[in-house]
């Protein structure tokens, strides 16, 4: 029987290791281990049971015919989202912390801000998945509110830490859902809305980019415990 520490001690290694990766290699992941994964994920909590999540994992053929129409879609400037964003969004530590990333994102990819095209081209990148030679995509039912987008978040969660205790890479993308009604065409979702895309396969550890490694606030500035 496993003991409390050594259990403790796997799954702090899983959370501590797991990472967003941006550059994977093109092999895929064995169909019997993408379903105990996905399994897996399937049981996470949510309020009373109700399990709103519906995903699309996409590969093959398929997944090459979703990227090129996302990469379309963005050369057409055909945004699409049904979860809205806004610059405005993040404001005070918040905006510091994206600040920070994407400072220490864009420089270790060698991208200055002003480098227009390379960003363009960055973007497309991400469009591909980064080539991960799987995504899914988490859609939500088409009633969506706070709370049943709060049972989503724990499911992706539970489904990233998943991967990671497979030994897969992982990457969850908010750009992708700025395709929303690409991503269904696509698909042929209806009736839902798409809230986030997870590139995921093996990484690729001889890419530069899959060197980042960004800080996480300190306990105090985001926890208080009370008595």
């Amino acid at each position: 029987m496993t003991s409390a520490t050594a259990l403790s001690e796997s799954v702090e290694h899983v959370i501590r290791s797991r990472r967003a990766t941006r550059a994977f290699l093109p092999d895929e992941v064995p169909d019997d281990t993408m379903r105990a994964v996905f399994a897996l994920a399937n049981r996470a909590p949510s309020n009373s049971n109700t399990q709103p999540w519906h995903v699309e994992v996409v590969s093959g053929a398929a997944r090459d015919r979703l990227a090129d129409a996302l990469v379309a879609a963005h050369a057409a400037g055909a945004q699409s989202v049904d979860f809205p964003y806004r610059e405005g969004l993040f404001t005070g530590a918040l905006a510091t912390r994206r600040a920070e990333f994407g400072a220490q994102l864009y420089g270790t990819l060698g991208i200055a801000r002003e480098a227009t095209d390379l960003l363009e081209g960055y973007n497309t990148e991400s469009l591909r998945f980064y080539g991960a030679p799987h995504v899914a995509m988490l859609f939500a039912p088409a009633q969506t509110e706070a709370r049943i987008a709060a049972d989503m978040g724990i499911y992706a969660q539970t489904l990233l830490l998943a991967m990671t205790a497979y030994g897969i890479a992982s990457c969850p993308q908010a750009l992708l859902s700025f395709y929303a009604d690409t991503v269904r065409t696509e698909l042929g979702v209806t009736g839902r809305k798409l809230l986030m895309g997870i590139s995921f396969g093996y990484a690729d550890e001889s890419a530069r980019v899959n060197t980042l490694r960004v800080p996480r606030a300190e306990l105090a500035e985001t926890t208080r415990f009370r008595r």
